[in-house]
């Protein structure tokens, strides 16, 4: 099979350690199925994982991806959930200690096929497409947890999220507009500001403006940079939910603001199965669809990550595979 696989890592140069090319087929396992696959978005976890973050050097060769849709052994359209995890554990999967990615353990998504336990797919709504179904089980199901389990808002609240171009930035707020959140958007750029007011968001401010009012909850992926201005922006006893440092993640807090303001800052990773089955089930419901910045045949994975690196990106990266 074609895949996109990690086999060095270089915290400087990661996408040297990239290779697209003639991988072995997965091999069968007890409670596994193997899906086709015809679209695969990126992540910037991928980007990580060739930096030598999160995957030990002694996993390599990895194929890379967390997000797919394609087509099961019996020709259902599926999107597949990316998280494996204990199958004695029960619960939120998400908090399951032995919980992993897929393309951290096992392969992943960016090839012609995948193994995945079968509990791990969702069916594809016919009018979703294969691109964009790729776009959910990360960015756009984190997002989906960050505003309503975590942050638990309700229509009429007032969102902030910081980085208005990327891909969970841009999920929550295309989401959050579709549910009936305010969302105000931040960004450097001009022209993602200007795409993010298109995208849904109510206003576009520059990072660390001053906000018309504050917010009821802000949606951190940036870290670093934005975080003093994420705590300024909240009301008294508002949420900051993290689901990421894409900026650095050693941030200082002033505490006091925490305590007197009765703040919660909670986080949040992933999203569990049934959140992905309820997000694609909103999606069909609410014809909000991922937002596509561009899509390449899987063989210029290479192009498509550097564009990844250099930031070039409104939305989702796809990469695709012929019917």
């Amino acid at each position: 099979m074609l895949a996109a696989t990690a086999v060095r890592q270089d915290p400087h140069d990661p996408i040297a350690g990239l290779e697209v090319g003639e991988r072995p087929d997965p091999e069968p396992r007890d409670g596994w199925t193997t899906v086709r696959l015809r679209a695969a978005s990126l992540n910037h976890h991928d980007l990580w994982s060739l930096q030598g973050v999160g995957l030990p050097a002694d996993r390599l060769p990895m194929v890379l991806g967390c997000d797919g849709a394609g087509l099961d052994e019996d020709g259902n359209e599926v999107v597949v959930h990316a998280i494996v995890g204990d199958p004695d554990f029960r619960g939120d999967e998400t908090m399951d200690p032995r919980r992993t990615l897929l393309s951290e353990r096992y392969d992943g998504t960016l090839a012609d096929l995948v193994q995945v336990p079968r509990r791990n797919l969702v069916p594809k709504p016919s009018d979703l497409s294969f691109e964009e179904a790729s776009c959910l089980p990360t960015s756009w199901l984190t997002a989906y947890r960050m505003l309503f389990t975590q942050a638990d808002v309700q229509p009429g609240s007032t969102v902030l999220v910081q980085g208005a171009g990327g891909g969970v930035a841009t999920a929550v707020i295309a989401l959050g507009h579709a549910a009936g959140i305010r969302v105000w958007a931040t960004s450097r750029d001009e022209a993602k500001r200007a795409r993010a007011v298109e995208l849904g968001a109510d206003q576009a401010f520059e990072p660390g403006a001053r906000l018309p009012e504050r917010v009821d909850a802000v949606m951190e992926t940036v870290g670093v940079p934005t975080w003093e201005h994420s705590l300024k922006s909240l009301r008294q006893g508002g949420t900051i939910v993290v689901a990421g440092a894409t900026g650095g993640h050693q941030a200082v807090t002033d505490l006091r603001r925490v305590f007197f303001l009765q703040l919660r800052v909670v986080g949040s990773t992933m999203g569990t199965r049934d959140e992905l089955e309820r997000l694609v089930r909103f999606m069909a419901a609410t014809g909000v669809r991922p937002l596509v910045d561009t899509v390449r045949p899987l063989e210029d994975a290479v192009d498509a990550f550097r564009q990844l690196a250099a930031g070039e990106v409104f939305g989702k990266l796809v990469l695709t595979r012929p019917v």
